[in-house]
C-alpha cells in the first residue's frame, strides 16, 4: 500500500504547491491523477518516486520510504519530457536502465518497439514526440516496476497508440500485480481504464466521485421546438436558469444547468416544453464545470 502523510512542498517559501495531503492508494491499482493546471499533480508523481527529496511529511511503500535503496527498484515514474542526450538511442537507454533495474525485460521492449516500427538504433533526438513518447513507455513496461508512474502519458500519442497502450497497462497489472497512478488533463483518457480517479487540489487528494457528488451541476435533455426568431439561450434566459454547454439537435437541445435539479425543472416548466428529462453528466463534462470554477475563484501556480 502507498500511504501519503502530511505531504507538503514549495518551490517558493511564501507558497506550497503541496500542503498536507493525505491518501492511501492499494496495491495493484490503476490510478487516475486529474487536476487543474498548477495543482501540482506532476510535483505529486516526483515526490512519490522519490525524484524530489521530501522535506515535509512521508511517503511510505508497505512502511518503506521511496528513499530506501530497495524499495527505489520497485519504482519507476515516466515524466511528461524525458531527458536525453544528442547521441542517445533507445538501444543505449535500454542499457542505462538494465543498470538500475538488472530484470528489465528484452524481449518485451523489441515486442512494443516492433508494434510503434521503432528503430532502436536511431537517435532518439530524431523521432517526433509522440515516437519519443512510445519508446519512453516502452522502457517503462520493459522495467515492469512494481509502482509505475506515468505523467501525461498519452500526450502526443495517436488513437491507435493510445488504445494499444491502455491494453498494455491492464495487461501489466493483471499478470505482474503492478500498481499504476497516471496523470492526465484530459478524464476522457482516464474513464474506463482506472480502478479510481483521484482529483489533486493543492491541499488534498479526494475521489473524484465524492468530488462530483458536491457539485450542483447537472444535465438536462430537453425538448422544446422554437418559434421563429427565438434561440435556446433566450429562452433559457426568460425562465431564470444558469445553464452552460448548450448543444441542439434538431428539437431536443441538451445542456448542463446549476442549481437545484427540481427548481430549475420548475422555472423550465414556464416554456411548455414537450419534456424535460436528467442524463448523466461525464466525469470530463463535471471536471471542466469544476477547474471552471477554480479558475474563477483565482486559483495559482504549480505543475
Amino acid at each position: 500500500m502507498i500511504t501519503i502523510s502530511n505531504l507538503s512542498h514549495a518551490f517558493d517559501p511564501k507558497y506550497d504547491v503541496l500542503s498536507e495531503v493525505n491518501y492511501e492508494i492499494k496495491n495493484g491499482r490503476i490510478v487516475g491523477l486529474v487536476g487543474i493546471n498548477g495543482a501540482g499533480k506532476s510535483t505529486l508523481l516526483r515526490l512519490l518516486s522519490g525524484v524530489y527529496e521530501i522535506s515535509r511529511g512521508s511517503v511510505s511503500y508497505d512502511g518503506l520510504s521511496p528513499a530506501n535503496e530497495e524499495c527505489r527498484q520497485d519504482i519507476f515514474f515516466l515524466s511528461d519530457d524525458p531527458y536525453y542526450t544528442h547521441s542517445d538511442t533507445l538501444d543505449s537507454i535500454f542499457k542505462m536502465y538494465q543498470v538500475f533495474y538488472p530484470n528489465m525485460d528484452r524481449a518485451l521492449f523489441d515486442e512494443i518497439l516492433g508494434f510503434f516500427k521503432l528503430n532502436p538504433k536511431k537517435p532518439v533526438r530524431s523521432f517526433s514526440k509522440g515516437m519519443r513518447r512510445q519508446g519512453y513507455v516502452a522502457l517503462s513496461f520493459a522495467i515492469a516496476p512494481k509502482y509505475l508512474y506515468l505523467d501525461e502519458a498519452f500526450d502526443g500519442l495517436d488513437p491507435k497508440a493510445r488504445a494499444y497502450l491502455k491494453d498494455y497497462i491492464v495487461k501489466l497489472v493483471k499478470e505482474k500485480g503492478i500498481t499504476v497512478i497516471i496523470s492526465s488533463h484530459s478524464l476522457l483518457e482516464l474513464e474506463g481504464l482506472c480502478d479510481e480517479i483521484v482529483m489533486l487540489d493543492g491541499q488534498k487528494l479526494t475521489p473524484l466521485d465524492k468530488t462530483l457528488e458536491s457539485s450542483k451541476r447537472f444535465k438536462l435533455q430537453i425538448v422544446l421546438p422554437l418559434k421563429e426568431g427565438e434561440t435556446y439561450e433566450m429562452l433559457f434566459e426568460r425562465a431564470k436558469v444558469e445553464v452552460t454547454n448548450i448543444k441542439v439537435s434538431a428539437s431536443v437541445v441538451t445542456a448542463v444547468f446549476n442549481g437545484d435539479v427540481e427548481d430549475v425543472k420548475t422555472k423550465l416548466s414556464v416554456l411548455n416544453p414537450m419534456l424535460v428529462e436528467e442524463i448523466d453528466l461525464s466525469y470530463e463534462e463535471r471536471f471542466i464545470d469544476f477547474a471552471l470554477t477554480k479558475n474563477a475563484g483565482g486559483d495559482s501556480n504549480g505543475n
